[in-house]
């Protein structure tokens, strides 16, 4: 029988090496060729906090308007917490009204309610607005952009710092007003949790001022590119071109970051070209969602004989297309339970486990109070099936 020498075989070895090591730089060189000409990118599905691409996701760049996501997250986070209405009423003072680049225009004394500046910063970019809300919020651009460093920090946004509301870069060096690609995406993260912001960053055209000033938006994917939901664009010299784009299409949501694109075609075509890889390479299974109804548990001495039992949150599984999950799931309830019983506490779990491994375990929890029966309401219904026995 022939046996190869040892030098044969080192031979082998030595282009198995070479072969190997061709691969990997192909597939490294693939992957940066999915968006080649911008300074950092990110891809992100929210829901799972899963990563799907990222180029110099660290890197300190300018991000020029695409600083308005922070400004409109505090924003918005002020009215779910009941700090700021809707319909209050913003004056435009002197200071907001010097503001240029793109505005909405404002003048000194002039008002408009907290939605309409909404509209005018999502839709149109205004810089004017941007100052307007923060001296609305805060009494001063300054003081509102220590709202939003401070925020930034609470996220883990630990490659950022604001040094205005609205990314206006003229006079500012980028050792003092910084961001990343990965921060901008937990940022844009944060913002989508709000579903209100959908009123106003998928609208493509609207007007303010009883029709009487046009906005349109400066986001083109919302035109081009199909399930696009916004977010952000940006653009100065200093910046480049700019983009968190937001997506979704089967039930799967998508952030797109691009900074530092030498033009605004490219930065667009980028931005599609991350979400067109998300979505051809991957799927979300929506395998629990809060408030789904679980059935019910019986409830002793109840003032109801059941409570209504649901999921405790959501659980989503993100699957490469290209290797399917194969995921059980257990449902495990009490049979009875004793009342009171409060709205949120456990009735049971729900086990969602791979190769028997436990991927995630969701709480099963009710959805309702439900009252404990009074002393004699007890008597009377043990004497009525004493009867009835």
């Amino acid at each position: 029988m022939y046996k190869r020498g040892d030098a044969e075989l080192k031979k082998i070895a030595l282009l198995l090496s070479i072969l190997l090591i061709f691969v990997g730089l192909s597939s490294s060189a693939y992957a940066e060729e999915i968006v080649p000409d911008v300074k950092s990118a990110y891809l992100l599905e929210p829901s799972t906090g899963t990563v799907l691409y990222e180029k110099n996701p660290d890197e300190h760049l300018q991000i020029a308007s695409v600083t308005k996501i922070m400004t409109t997250l505090i924003i918005l986070e002020k009215v779910d917490n009941g700090e700021l209405n809707l319909t209050d009423m913003v004056t435009a003072s002197k200071n907001a009204q010097s503001y240029g680049g793109t505005t909405m225009f404002l003048e000194a004394g002039e008002q408009f309610s907290v939605s309409d500046m909404l509209k005018g910063i999502m839709v149109a970019s205004a810089n004017d607005g941007c100052v307007a809300m923060a001296e609305h919020i805060s009494g001063s651009e300054e003081e509102f952009v220590k709202l939003m460093n401070n925020r930034a920090a609470e996220l883990g946004m630990e490659n950022t710092h604001f040094v205005n509301c609205n990314g206006l870069d003229d006079d500012v060096d980028v050792t003092e007003a910084y961001s990343t690609a990965k921060d901008v995406a937990i940022m844009s993260n944060e913002l989508i949790k709000h579903k209100k912001i959908f009123d106003y960053s998928t609208i493509w055209m609207d007007s303010l001022r009883d029709g009487k000033f046009m906005l349109a938006n400066t986001n083109k994917l919302l035109r081009n590119y199909q399930g696009a939901t916004g977010l952000k664009t940006g653009s100065t010299t200093t910046a480049g071109c700019c983009l968190s784009a937001t997506a979704e299409k089967n039930g799967m949501e998508l952030i797109a970051v691009v900074l530092g694109a030498p033009t605004t075609e490219l930065r667009f075509s980028s931005a599609s070209k991350l979400l067109d890889y998300g979505y051809a390479n991957y799927s979300i299974s929506k395998m629990a969602e809060k408030g789904e109804p679980m059935g019910t548990v019986n409830v002793s001495w109840g003032l109801e004989k059941v409570v209504l039992a649901e999921a405790a949150e959501n659980y989503n599984v993100l699957n490469k297309k290209s290797e399917p999950q194969e995921i059980e799931k257990t449902v495990k309830m009490k049979n009875k339970v004793l009342a009171p019983v409060k709205k949120g506490d456990k009735l049971g779990e729900i086990t969602f486990t791979k190769d028997g491994k436990t991927l995630k375990t969701v709480d099963i929890v009710a959805k309702e109070d439900v009252g404990k029966k009074g002393f004699f309401k007890i008597l009377a219904d043990i004497i009525s099936s004493i009867i009835k026995g």
